[in-house]
């Protein structure tokens, strides 16, 4: 077969293959156009039919609504129908009874005026009755009068000086025994222990071997420490306690609380004891100031300047008569509120004059005059109320009574005071005769301080140095024994040590 022969036919077999492709797919997109005609009929259809689905529901819930909404219309509807026929009844109501009380008030009108018609004839009556009497009796009514109640009182004059006297003989007895019942009600209530530390105080120790200790070598350690302190130490063979002694409670605390701190540090040694006596001391001003804070805290006694708490604190470490002072003094202001509530007075004066009663005598060793005097300088000097000074100052009678409160005090002053073991006389005597041997060596010149020790049998008087030369010191020391003997009253003898010690410090640096 040639080329060209083969050439044709698989060109006519290329013309046929295109002419049956084109012819499939003629048919092809014919069969896809029915299709696609029939799927948007199918969705036009659809779409008809939710259409008046969508509209049915929405005529069937606008009917539901309009339903709700006329008879919700209907029952305000009757609501307001119900409420203005209770209001109509109401208006009706209200009118019948304006009508019935002015029917009342005209009514009440009517008597009025028949009642003072009446109540002039009865004056009218009274009055003519009257002058018809003082015409029989040829008297007025005021004159009348005065001639019964003169005859009554001759008559009856015996039986009224009786029944006066038995009233007063009864009110007397009455107020006795009140006053009775309110003395043992405050004492009754108010009762506490009156155990006192008063002449000696006694330190633990851990062991005895720091007797030794507290000794030092040659006893330089315990000399310097009573010279600094004041105190006297006794350190015998009492196992596991030494014993502080002096009259002032103030030392025997500094003395106690620097002791117990040497024997926790185990140094102990004459500038460590300086040190600490020193520390102590500022301890004992800040229980000062604690001490006077509690007690008007616990008495209830507020605004009261710091310096008068200050100096009121200070009685924690003084005794009267062996009684503690500031114990005392709160005992005395629970006392004077209770007596002050029951009588009717001011609970706030009373119990503050009863706490501050005493507060001379935290100075009485320092300042001229009495407790009294002195306690009313420092209320005045710091800008205590008035009433309270006046319910203070009468206690021992130095001053009038001008208020109620005063009494209180000075009643309350007495039932503390004289509960059985409250007070000492004997103690007392003998620490003021200690505190007065101290103010005879003080009163001479060149004094620094001076401490009576050994119940009062030895005085060791410090001078200052640059004042009172050793030559000096041998006179002086005479010279004080002297006035000792002059103006204290005393069984045996009193040592009279004056020493004077001069101290040079330099620094090496």
């Amino acid at each position: 077969m040639s080329l060209t022969k083969i050439l044709a036919l698989a060109g006519a077999a290329a013309v046929a293959g295109i002419a049956i492709g084109y012819y499939l797919r003629l048919i092809i997109s014919l069969g896809k156009k029915g299709s696609m005609e029939l799927e948007i009929k199918e969705m036009l259809l659809k779409s008809k039919e939710d259409a008046k689905r969508i509209t049915d529901e929405a005529e069937k819930k606008s009917e539901a609504l309009l339903e709700k909404a006329h008879k919700e219309a209907k029952e305000k509807e009757d609501k307001s129908q119900q409420t203005e026929t209770r209001l109509i009844k109401k208006e009706d109501l209200l009118d019948k009874r304006q009508v019935d009380i002015d029917k009342e008030v005209e009514a009440l009108k009517l008597k009025i005026t028949e009642i003072r018609e009446i109540k002039e004839k009865v004056d009218k009556m009274e009055a003519t009755k009257k002058e018809e009497m003082e015409k029989i009796a040829k008297m007025t009514s005021d004159e009348a009068k005065a001639v019964l109640i003169e005859q009554i009182e001759k008559n009856s004059e015996e039986d009224l000086m009786s029944r006066i006297h038995k009233l007063e003989v009864a009110g007397e007895d009455a107020l006795e025994k009140k006053a009775q019942d309110i003395l043992a009600t405050a004492i009754q209530r108010l009762s506490s222990s009156v155990a006192s530390d008063i002449l000696s105080t006694n330190v633990e120790i851990p062991s005895d071997e720091i007797k030794g200790k507290i000794i030092g070598k040659e006893g330089r350690n315990i000399k310097a420490f009573e010279r600094m302190t004041g105190v006297e130490l006794i350190v015998d063979d009492t196992p596991g306690a030494i014993t502080i002694s002096s009259f002032d409670p103030i030392r025997r605390q500094v003395a106690k609380i620097a002791l117990e701190e040497l024997i926790r540090d185990g140094r102990i040694q004459p500038a460590k004891i300086e040190k600490v006596v020193s520390d102590a001391k500022e301890q004992i001003n800040k229980i000062i100031k604690d001490k006077g804070e509690q007690a008007a805290y616990e008495c209830g006694v507020l605004n009261l300047d710091p310096r008068i708490l200050l100096i009121l604190g200070r009685l924690y470490f003084r005794t009267s008569y062996g009684q503690h002072v500031l114990q005392h003094s709160i005992e005395m202001s629970h006392i004077a509120g209770m007596i002050a509530e029951e009588i009717g007075a001011n609970v706030q004066v009373a119990k503050a004059g009863a706490l501050l009663h005493d507060i001379g005598k935290a100075l009485d060793h320092e300042v001229v005059g009495t407790h009294v005097e002195i306690g009313r300088r420092i209320l005045q000097k710091f800008g205590a109320p008035e009433a309270i000074i006046k319910a203070m100052q009468s206690h021992h009678e130095e001053y009038p009574y001008e208020t109620v409160e005063s009494r209180i005090v000075q009643t309350a002053d007495a039932i503390s005071g004289s509960r059985p073991g409250a007070r000492r006389d004997g103690i007392e005597n003998y620490l003021k005769r200690l505190a007065d041997l101290e103010a005879i060596a003080n009163g001479f010149k060149g004094i620094e301080k001076s401490y009576a020790l050994q119940a009062g049998r030895e005085i060791r008087v410090f001078v200052r140095p640059e004042e009172v030369t050793d030559v000096e010191a041998h006179n002086l020391a005479r010279e004080i024994a002297l006035k000792i003997e002059q103006d204290l009253k005393y069984p045996g003898e009193i040592k009279v040590i004056v020493i004077r010690e001069n101290r040079v410090i330099e620094f090496a640096r």
